[in-house]
């Protein structure tokens, strides 16, 4: 089969297109999929650039996966051949989805609308399981509270927009000038250029020195530090990129609640529930989408051969949105 493999681990530009993959074999509880899109991710080229990552078959990356059940493990029984699939990969599977067939768990897959295009649900997986898990599941939030989500133009923060937007939040979000337009249409009621004003300040003077009741962080532990100022007595933080350092305040200063996103730790962790709750997201996201609650980012779609070209403009900050490399066109 056709295949993007990683000939030498901890080298980006060793990413090659061969045609003589061999086709991976499910396990008992694992399903085949015939793969039609798979969204890039960070994660792509961070792996791709760790050196230890040594295996007997060379890894296919690729972490977000949709297309159609090709075959079935014996003790399956929740998937049939045919259905419509989408699912997070687990990064110690080697048989990603940049290739033309991938394996995965079943329990960790989700049945795709018919209504949701494949390079759609190729996108959401990593980033929008991780704002679902967030908002959704994590601080579960009250309608008219106020929220502030970093990086609101990209994966993660322009489906947390949405997601807060369904919860009744009043969304504050950060991006780059030329993506104020952008994060606007998305929902968010305030957008703040973090290049060239006080971010601080700015959400101080909006929330009338209040502050937000809740903080997505998907920038770094500093920049969740930095948060610790403006959460509002009793709020709530989910960091996914490190904890802010605590020495900064004291206890009973906040009241607050902090929450830790390991989405992709579910797989690695051997946790069959945790593992399990990647499918309900999945399911319920899915509904979302078919029902135009959630709209896609902005998506670039690509082939095969440009991956290795486009991992290196996500790593260099050159993507807008999601891009979706397309593997089979039936």
């Amino acid at each position: 089969m056709k295949a993007l493999i990683l000939e030498k681990p901890g080298e980006l530009d060793s990413l090659t297109v061969v045609t003589n993959r061999e086709m991976p074999e499910p396990n008992d509880n694992e399903i085949r999929v015939k793969v039609y899109a798979a969204g890039l991710n960070p994660s792509d080229y961070q792996v791709a650039e760790y050196a230890g990552l040594e295996s007997e078959r060379k890894r296919v990356l690729g972490l977000e996966i949709a297309g159609t059940v090709d075959a079935v493990g014996s003790s399956v029984n929740n998937f049939n051949i045919g259905d419509r699939v989408y699912y997070l990969r687990s990064i110690n599977n080697l048989d990603g989805g940049f290739a033309e067939y991938s394996v995965t768990t079943a329990h960790t897959a989700s049945k795709l609308p018919d209504e949701v295009p494949f390079e759609l649900a190729a996108v959401v997986p990593a980033a929008g399981y991780t704002a679902y898990q967030a908002i959704m599941q994590k601080l579960n939030p009250q309608s008219g509270g106020i929220i502030l989500i970093h990086g609101g133009a990209g994966g993660v923060g322009g489906y947390a927009i949405q997601l807060a937007k369904i919860c009744g939040l009043k969304v504050i979000t950060t991006c780059l000038g030329k993506d104020i337009d952008y994060v606007r249409s998305l929902g968010a009621d305030e957008a703040i250029d973090f290049t060239k004003n006080k971010v601080y300040e700015e959400i101080s003077e909006l929330t009338n020195g209040r502050g937000v009741d809740y903080v997505l962080n998907t920038i770094s532990p500093d920049s969740a530090t930095k948060d610790l100022e403006i959460l509002a007595f009793g709020g709530e933080m989910v960091v996914t990129a490190g904890f802010p350092d605590f020495s900064r305040i004291r206890f009973y200063d906040k009241g607050m609640s902090l929450h830790e996103i390991a989405l992709g730790a579910a797989h690695t962790q051997g946790d069959f529930n945790a593992q399990s709750n990647l499918a309900r997201i999945g399911d319920h996201f899915g509904k979302l989408i078919a029902e135009s609650k959630i709209v896609p980012p902005q998506i670039t779609t690509i082939t095969m051969e440009e991956i290795p070209a486009y991992l290196k403009k996500l790593k260099e900050g050159k993507v807008t949105g999601k891009v979706a490399a397309k593997v089979i066109n039936d």
